[in-house]
């Protein structure tokens, strides 16, 4: 296969349009800037899908850091349907895990927060198997401009290409500074944006069941100053879909990937957050062992943000380097990350979905280079074909420039020279780097051999597809329903995940000086010996039910602090506790009220308590639908019968509190003696904790199907295209 005839409709991308216009935006800055003119001259509809979504953002922020009013997204959007009576905006964002909660934007939880006109729809889609998110970012504009790539409309994203250490204008809402973002964004227009248009849509309805028209307003909204890189060229969206309820799995953008790969003759260059994918590794390691295949050259961060994906990601990206580099026996792979001198954590973020393959196809989107990212996330990419017009291909190269000189902190101008004379990107990017404040480091990526037997294989951590408990949801929980449910399931695992990352951070960082073994001991030894200690417990499960705290962290936090038995009674007590005060809250609060905050899982709660009584509740608790404290605010809203609700309760959470109790004690075991054996034993109480749930489930769901599958049999929307099969 050629790099001519790489994109092939139907088989590794889902159409195969015409785009007059295209320009690729390097970093937040020129792609929030590009966005705000072309939503200005929006007409009639404004498309928005994403991972992530803040109304708060600042798209054009002044050099003090300042913006006028207009240019924060809500108010933005707001001014503008105010103005055109015809215009309408959708904005569709995954119905995220709470692990994220923290990071994001609360007030879409209080609808009408930001949304002054009823023509600003939002909506949180939760139609996903377990486990996975919707990670696609796509923005159209009267199916006439469109956006693609790896920036969602949140923040942290806003960045210039100087990535300067501390920048004004990319702060948080509470003026603190945000670290560097490296990312790409792609414009189109013509065909292409109307097919995104359609795709965009066609999420909606199967996240809402609404049906949305499509618009072709006559004004043209791409923006006035934006110059194109490449005109009249063919652009295959590639997509990831992963298979759940009645959609079939699609994996365009892996296919893609894949023949991409294998299509190039001189060089492949890569920007990518992530590193973990076994189809993308096994392509590149037979690249490498041809002994004329072509150079490669990776540019990714130094870590990844944060403990739990520095402790997890991180450690699958080590495997996979070094798979690749045992396979480069003729040196023609590099693995870069960028750095600036006077940044605090010295790697800038890099996460941009790229790959360049010689100069004559570009492919930019949402995509990591992970395993989730080939199966299980929904995702969106744009690749585009030069059909070997030579004029195509040394824009191509401009733009490749461009980013290189960006993160050695040179002129691209400078790179095109250099490149000419060795004829090879790993030549000139290693006679170029270290000689400014910028440049790209080569990257060990190696982790600690103790870490690494920590993780377990990506299959865990690193899903290719949909989990096999994705079967049971499908047998007991109703399509509105499992968004909830598999957010509530990964929580679960990431939180578990995260007690190793913690684990590991206390061994073998300075984290371990002032949180360490003995530390802990004394917070314990404070706590015991308190006359108190059950009303403290009580009162913080009691104030984490309020503020709908996710409910295993504070059984966690119990843990740690008593005995595991101890542990147990307190956490028991807490947690009822808690989901009685809640409940009394939603039974004042009334029905109609409530239902404004839980939706449908008010109507289907009363209905599965009113059939199955105590053994509803019993499945409930062990297969969440909702929060924790969002379930106890429904059950008191529905009326269900106080006993049936607290001995369903007691029952359903006692085998989750005893197991994660049990597991933090072999936890902190092998913190303060590691060895195979406390490792053994943490691995087998967590199989027996999975074994457990998946027993209790099979054995309760036979009562509830039965008038679940009565009930629940209304039509789903098709798959987009029957082409793409």
């Amino acid at each position: 296969m050629t790099a001519k005839d790489i994109l092939q409709q139907g088989r590794n991308c889902w159409k195969k349009v015409r785009s007059g216009r295209v320009k690729f935006l390097i970093d937040g800055a020129s792609y929030f800037s590009a966005l705000a003119e072309a939503l200005e001259h929006a007409r009639e509809s404004i498309l928005i899908l994403g991972w992530d979504f803040d109304s708060r953002i600042c798209l054009r922020p002044e050099a003090n850091g300042s913006a006028p009013a207009s240019n924060d997204l809500g108010t933005l959007l707001n001014t503008l349907v105010a103005k055109r009576r015809k215009l309408h905006a959708y904005i569709l964002i995954w119905d995220y895990s709470m692990i994220f909660a923290l990071e994001r934007e609360p007030t879409p939880f209080f609808d009408r927060a930001w949304r002054k006109s009823s023509r600003i729809h939002f909506q949180l889609d939760g139609n996903h198997p377990i486990g996975a998110s919707h990670h696609a970012k796509i923005v159209v504009i009267d199916d006439a401009v469109a956006f693609v790539g790896g920036l969602d409309l949140a923040k942290g994203r806003w960045d210039t290409p100087e990535h300067r250490p501390e920048d004004p204008r990319r702060v948080d809402f509470n003026k603190a500074y945000m670290p560097p973002h490296h990312d790409v964004q792609v414009a189109v227009d013509g065909e292409t944006a109307a097919a995104l248009g359609e795709l965009v849509r066609h999420r909606w309805w199967r996240a809402t069941g609404e049906r949305l028209s499509a618009f072709k307003s006559s004004e043209d909204p791409w923006p006035s100053n934006l110059i194109p890189d490449l005109t009249q060229i063919d652009v295959g969206i590639a997509r990831t879909v992963p298979a759940y309820m009645d959609t079939r799995e699609i994996r365009e953008v892996e296919t893609l990937i894949r023949e991409a790969i294998s299509a190039a003759q001189r060089l492949i260059y890569i920007e990518n957050q992530y590193l973990s994918s076994a189809a993308v590794m096994e392509a590149l390691v037979n690249r490498l062992r041809e002994a004329d295949g072509p150079e490669i050259v990776l540019v990714i961060s130094r870590e990844s943000y944060g403990w739990l994906e520095s402790a997890t990601m991180d450690v699958l990206r080590a495997r996979l380097l070094k798979r690749l580099r045992d396979a480069d026996e003729y040196h023609r792979l590099r693995v870069y990350c960028p750095v600036i001198d006077g940044l605090a954590q010295g790697c800038i973020s890099v996460h941009s979905k790229l790959l360049i393959v010689d100069d004559r196809l570009v492919r930019i989107g949402s995509a990591n280079l992970c395993n989730r990212s080939m199966g299980l996330d929904t995702e969106c990419d744009l690749a585009f074909d030069t059909d070997g017009r030579n004029e195509m291909e040394q824009r191509i190269a401009l733009f490749r420039n461009a980013l290189i000189a960006e993160h050695l902190g040179v002129q691209p101008e400078q790179v095109s020279r250099t490149l000419s004379g060795t004829n090879s990107l790993i030549k000139t990017i290693d006679a170029l780097r270290g000689n400014s404040a910028r440049t790209l480091e080569l990257l060990d990526g190696s982790v600690s051999e103790w870490l690494d037997q920590m993780i377990p294989e990506s299959a865990i951590v690193d899903p290719e597809s949909p989990i096999a408990a994705e079967k049971l949801v499908d047998e007991l929980v109703a399509p509105e329903e499992r968004g909830s449910t598999s957010g509530a399931l990964f929580r679960g695992v990431m939180i578990l995940v995260l007690l190793f990352g913690l684990a590991a951070a206390w061994r073998w960082t300075s984290l371990g000086h002032w949180v360490n073994v003995q530390t802990i001991a004394s917070w314990e030894t404070s706590l015991q010996q308190s006359a108190a200690a059950p009303l403290f417990v009580i009162g913080a499960y009691l104030l984490g039910g309020l503020v709908v705290f996710p409910v295993t962290l504070l059984i966690v936090a119990t843990a740690f602090a008593f005995g595991p038995w101890t542990a147990v009674i307190y956490s028991l007590l807490g947690c009822v506790t808690s989901a009685m005060l809640v409940y009394a809250i939603g039974y004042l609060l009334g029905r109609d009220t409530v239902a404004r905050l839980t939706g449908p899982r008010l109507r289907r709660l009363n209905r599965l308590i009113g059939r199955h009584g105590i053994l509803a509740i019993v499945v409930i608790r062990m297969l969440p639908v909702a929060p924790y404290s969002v379930v106890n605010l429904a059950a008191g809203a529905a009326r269900v019968p106080f006993r049936d609700f607290v001995l369903g309760s007691v029952i359903g959470i006692s085998p989750g509190v005893i197991g994660i109790t049990l597991f933090e004690d072999q936890l902190e075991q092998m913190i303060r003696s590691p060895s195979l054996l406390t490792l053994v034993t943490l691995a087998v109480i967590l199989s027996l904790m999975l074994l457990g749930v998946t027993w209790f489930r099979r054995w309760s769901a036979p009562a509830i199907l039965r008038d679940e599958r009565k009930i629940n049999d209304e039509k789903r929307p098709a798959d987009l295209d029957d082409s793409a099969r």
